[in-house]
């Protein structure tokens, strides 16, 4: 049982060809209720057994989740999805065919067999297949579907490295696979395919335009841009809470011009050092040089043109600024096209609500 004062272990795992003997173990761990952090193609996730309650509560607890926000459940293959899920349009498979194992969490009907700790106590749930090695063999060593949110204290910047999430839940779980930095650096695409139409609750690795290609026009919920609805149930992760933030209030600030950009935070950085706050600044490397020499601690996240890159370094780039120790960071926007619409999400989430347009 995890407990707040149990030890942590980390076993150190071949990504490529992961060790049967650590996987057999961890998997056994799963399925007798303990809580275990594996990486994934897109950040870490803490993953329980989903048909088990008492251990899904352990995650909600571990991280200091919210009780309403819903989990997504791990499987490892299409193969297998008919025993947990009784209503499955036809899309489905055609959406598996195109992007399981991979970054696409898709939102159905007909989950009744999974808990309400596991839903959020909605009539619906969220399911995937990852594209990681470690994850895929945890998943079938453990013989139960995995309920995995990201592993990480609830609020914080999603875990791509074993050390992100020691830093955050050491002493609260038993066992941390360690199978290096995660590739894609954010969260799968949530599409809920269980109304009229398919829409994205959260974007993510599986970005809108390949969907199109799939399913002809794709709509985004509002939340996606921050645009919640007060007091209603959040259908999927990352949909209503701040979240992704580092300690530091972070400014996100946005506009066309990159050059207005950097001068808007220039003008805000300059008053705020005025006022003896030490300054933090999220860039890309066009343009880090424009902030060169004038005492801020600028974190260079990627290029601006390339947000595969950006989305790769985003969370590591926002917890370093916690260890530069910053009073406030003020963050550049990218286009929110492609994986860009993930990226601005996660920046406006971590944000909260601070955004200034340039």
């Amino acid at each position: 049982m995890e407990m707040a004062d149990c030890k942590t272990r980390r076993l150190v795992v071949d990504s490529g060809r992961p060790d049967a003997s650590l996987i057999r173990a961890a998997g056994v761990a799963l399925r007798e209720g303990g809580l275990v952090a594996f990486p994934t193609e897109t950040v870490y996730g803490l993953g329980a057994n989903a048909l088990d309650a008492r251990a899904v509560a352990g995650i909600y607890r571990a991280k200091g989740r919210p009780a309403d926000n819903p989990l997504i459940v791990h499987i490892d293959s299409p193969r297998v999805l008919n025993r947990y899920i009784d209503q499955i349009p036809p899309v489905v498979w055609r959406l598996a065919a195109r992007f399981w194992p991979g970054p696409l969490s898709l939102v159905l009907r007909g989950g009744g067999i999974f808990p309400p700790e596991v839903t959020g106590g909605l009539d619906t749930v969220a399911v995937r297949v990852p594209a990681h090695p470690v994850a895929l063999a945890l998943i079938r060593a453990a013989g139960v579907p995995v309920a995995a949110p990201s592993a990480n204290a609830s609020g914080r910047p999603s875990p791509t490295t074993a050390a992100h999430v020691l830093d955050d839940l050491a002493g609260r779980i038993a066992l941390v696979l360690d199978g290096g930095p995660s590739g894609l650096g954010v969260e799968s695409t949530v599409l809920d395919l269980s109304g009229d139409g398919p829409v994205i609750l959260r974007p993510g690795g599986a970005i809108r335009q390949d969907l199109e290609e799939v399913l002809g026009p794709v709509e985004v919920d509002p939340a996606v841009n921050g645009n919640a609805v007060a007091g209603s149930r959040p259908r999927s992760p990352g949909m209503k809470y701040t979240h992704y933030a580092p300690r530091a209030p972070l400014v996100l600030f946005e506009g066309h011009d990159p050059g207005r950009v950097a001068a808007g935070i220039l003008a805000d950085a300059g008053r705020l050092a005025a006022d003896g706050r030490k300054v933090g600044i999220f860039a890309y490397s066009e343009t880090a040089p424009l902030y060169d020499g004038k005492g801020y601690s600028v974190v260079v996240a990627g290029n601006r043109h390339e947000p595969d890159s950006v989305a790769a370094l985003l969370y590591a780039s926002l917890r370093r600024f916690d260890r530069l120790g910053v009073d406030v960071i003020l963050a550049e926007g990218i286009a929110p096209d492609g994986l860009g619409m993930a990226v601005m999400n996660r920046l406006r989430r971590a944000a909260g609500g601070r955004v200034v347009t340039v």
